[in-house]
């Protein structure tokens, strides 16, 4: 980042936050607390996000730390513009993305406190400090909770969803909200799918969601009805939930940027068909998939002609592509936002 200018950092940040005016209006309507305030990398200060989940600010810095008279100026812009909420700073500068940087003694309450926010009405646990890195809930995200709400409520009661990558079930926990018949989330951390249940728990949900832990390929391959042996190449497999063949009417595939495991490798940049054909293969004929790719490196066209193609190798036609960008509050001047959502009519 730029050495300090007095006032510089406020200005962007007053600038940014008068442009969400008319969004946060017509968010609080609709009982959402939670959006960015400041998107850096297309605002004026590259790696430097500011999000707002109900009575927190979260403040995260990436690839360079926030000199100290910068956050004292962001402090400063926010105490006056929205007061009352706290701040905390989670200084990401790391090459592993973890963060770096010990909260005063004063902050550290705040900053382990867990809260509620709400999000079209359904309320999700957060946490700025926790044992993981990331938030809860990704904010860009709330585009595609938005579109599975809204298919659940064409046929309420009736649609099913396989949420895959759940993370905290933010995905599967609209679901329920909006009228699934039953949902299943599947992750390989216990961790992740316990913030999942206590979503489903403050929310009262109609439905009783399915919480698998698993590994996403040895889950996704067997409701595929593709066999997930336990030994591979001579090698035996960790142990995992056995599974019926079974389809949904939606599936969400939100994979991570890459990660490895026994049963694969996550690489939504150079394989990202390994993970799209067990997810089109559980989703039933007359159904949706949705997909999500946050590589910047991926062009979004030439991603979705890679998804048709996989479909046709694996017998399946997309009927439909229909492309979900993230609402206002991730603005992108060039129509091309690093997270890419697609829904597929199949």
């Amino acid at each position: 980042m730029p050495s300090f200018e007095p006032g510089r950092l406020a200005g962007l940040l007053s600038t940014a936050l008068q442009a969400r005016a008319p969004l946060m209006a017509r968010l609080g309507e609709e009982q959402t607390d939670a959006y960015r305030l400041f998107h850096g990398s297309v605002e004026g200060e590259p790696g430097l996000t500011v999000d707002r989940y109900g009575d927190l600010i979260l403040v995260q810095s990436f690839h360079r730390p926030l000199e100290p008279e910068q956050l004292a100026e962001l402090e400063a812009f926010y105490a006056e513009a929205l007061p009352g909420l706290d701040l905390i700073h989670n200084d990401r500068a790391q090459a592993n993305s973890r963060i770096g940087n010990p909260l005063p003694p004063e902050k550290v309450a705040a900053g382990e406190a867990i809260r509620e926010v709400r999000e079209m009405g359904v309320r999700y646990r957060i946490q700025a400090r926790h044992e993981g890195q990331d938030p809860w809930l990704f904010l860009d995200l709330r585009a595609g909770r938005r579109r599975v709400m809204r298919e659940m409520k064409e046929r309420p009661g009736e649609k099913s969803l396989l949420n895959l990558f759940a993370y905290t079930c933010g995905v599967g926990t609209a679901a329920a909200m909006a009228g699934a018949r039953f949902v299943v989330n599947v992750d390989f951390a216990e961790s992740s799918l316990k913030i999942g249940r206590e979503n489903a728990r403050i929310n009262a949900l109609p439905i009783r969601p399915r919480f698998l832990h698993s590994d996403v390929f040895a889950a996704a391959r067997q409701f595929a009805g593709l066999h997930q042996g336990g030994m591979v190449r001579g090698k035996r497999m960790p142990a995992f939930p056995r599974l019926e063949k079974q389809q949904f009417d939606l599936v969400f595939l939100d994979p991570p940027r890459y990660a490895k495991s026994p049963f694969g490798v996550v690489d939504v940049i150079n394989d990202y068909p390994a993970l799209f054909k067990p997810a089109l293969l559980a989703t039933v004929e007359g159904g949706a998939l949705i997909c999500t790719n946050n590589a910047a490196e991926v062009d979004r066209d030439a991603w979705g002609d890679q998804l048709e193609r996989s479909a046709r190798k694996t017998g399946r036609l997309i009927r439909e592509m229909e492309w979900i960008a993230p609402e206002e509050d991730f603005p992108s001047p060039d129509g091309k936002p690093l997270l890419k959502m697609v829904l597929l009519r199949v």
